[in-house]
C-alpha cells in the first residue's frame, strides 16, 4: 500500500532533517493518496464531521506547525504519521463527548451491515494502548503502525527490523490484550 518510489522519500525526509523544512510538502504530496485512504479505513462509516480528507491536512498542519519535524528515515516518518492520526482521533472523539452541540446524544443509523461488529470507541482503544504501552511498547508501535498507519505486517516488520512472523505474533497478543481491555 505505502509504495515509496525507492529511496525518493528518504532522502527528501533527510534534507528536512537537514535543515530544509519545505521538501516536507513534497513527502505529504507524494504520499498523499496513500494518506488518505490510511485515514478513510481509520474513520467510521457514519463520522460525518471528519472526512479523510480533513485528517490527512489535520495531519499535515501537525506536522509542519510548531517545533519542526525531524523524521530522518521512513521508519520515524510513518510511525509520528501513525501516532498523528490516533491523537487526531481521540482529540476530535474527547470533543465530541464534551456535550457541545449535542454531542452526548447518541446516534443510531439502521443499515444492512447490522450484524458486522462495531469499531471500536476510540477514547477507549487509545485507552488500551496506553497501557499496552507501559507493558509492552513494541506491541502498541505495532497497533500503531497497523492499525493507524495502514501498513501491512511485512511493512511493519521491515520498519521495525524484525521478522514478519514475529510482528505478527506480537499484533496476535496486541489484539487479546486491547479486546479483553474493551470488554
Amino acid at each position: 500500500m505505502w509504495s515509496l518510489m525507492g529511496n525518493e522519500i528518504t532522502q527528501l525526509l533527510e534534507r528536512v532533517s537537514a535543515g530544509e523544512p519545505a521538501h516536507l510538502a513534497e513527502v505529504f504530496e507524494r504520499l498523499y493518496p496513500q494518506l488518505r485512504q490510511i485515514a478513510a479505513a481509520r474513520l467510521r462509516a457514519g463520522e460525518r464531521t471528519l472526512t479523510p480528507t480533513v485528517l490527512v491536512h489535520e495531519l499535515y498542519l501537525r506536522a509542519t506547525t510548531g517545533e519542526p519535524l525531524s523524521a530522518s528515515d521512513r521508519r520515524h516518518f510513518f510511525t509520528t504519521a501513525a501516532k498523528a492520526m490516533r491523537w487526531i482521533l481521540v482529540d476530535h472523539a474527547r470533543r465530541k463527548a464534551a456535550g457541545k452541540r449535542g454531542g452526548d446524544l447518541l446516534e443510531v443509523t439502521l443499515t444492512e451491515s447490522l450484524a458486522q461488529a462495531p469499531a471500536p470507541d476510540v477514547l477507549d482503544l487509545h485507552d488500551g494502548l496506553e497501557v499496552l504501552g507501559e507493558i509492552a511498547p513494541q506491541q502498541r508501535d505495532i497497533v500503531e503502525l497497523h492499525y493507524f498507519g495502514g501498513l501491512e505486517f511485512a511493512e511493519v516488520a521491515a520498519l521495525l527490523g524484525t521478522s514478519e512472523r514475529t510482528v505478527y505474533r506480537q499484533w496476535q497478543r496486541a489484539r487479546a490484550f486491547l479486546h479483553a481491555r474493551l470488554r
